[in-house]
């Protein structure tokens, strides 16, 4: 069996990169909605984690030319030729040709831009994201002028590939960051 990126490496490799703090944040909620993708899947929890942070790798240096320096920096790190994929993969129709094929490579293809609508949801809210509702979610969701950079085709694109239906992925996403939201800024004014 391939040896996988763990945690560890990927914050390092990731952190070597990227220095804005929403940039950072990005990478954190991704990395807990792909936690909690990976325990929605059975798979191993850290690795999915780890993958998700590491996704947007080159793109604070070269955003109109991202993940064209990813791959063969990251393979040049040791990171796995299947979690460089993976990475490869989130950009598919739109920066590269590598469909997503696995449960992982779907998953982060579709959370990438979903966190975005639910970070700016949460951020809306008093108490972040600790309370907020797969309800007011879709809401916000079908509201194409809310968080309007976020595409909500792509998403559910994504969620087509998997297998499931929008709310029940925003749901897992949403679950799965709650218990970070002190660390990606989303406890809200009152928290």
């Amino acid at each position: 069996m391939e040896k996988t990126l763990d945690l560890k490496t990927a914050v390092m490799l990731n952190d070597s990169q990227v220095t804005e703090e929403h940039l950072i944040v990005h990478a954190k909620n991704v990395m807990y909605a792909m936690g909690a993708m990976a325990d929605h899947f059975g798979c191993d929890r850290e690795h999915w984690m780890a993958v998700g942070y590491l996704h947007d790798y080159d793109y604070e240096k070269y955003p109109d030319e991202h993940l064209k320096h990813t791959e063969e920096p990251l393979l040049e790190a040791g990171v796995p030729a299947g979690d460089v994929r993976a990475i490869m993969s989130h950009g598919y129709g739109i920066c590269t040709d590598v469909i997503p094929e696995t449960d992982m490579e779907k998953s982060l293809f579709t959370v990438d831009e979903l966190t975005g609508i639910i970070q700016a949801c949460a951020r809306m809210r008093p108490k972040g994201i600790t309370d907020l509702e797969l309800k007011s979610f879709m809401k916000k969701f079908k509201d194409r002028k809310f968080a309007a950079k976020c595409d909500r085709d792509l998403i559910i694109k994504g969620c087509g590939m998997l297998g499931m239906p929008v709310d029940e992925v925003a749901e897992i996403c949403i679950e799965g960051m709650k218990p970070y939201a002190a660390d990606i800024g989303l406890l809200g004014t009152e928290g």
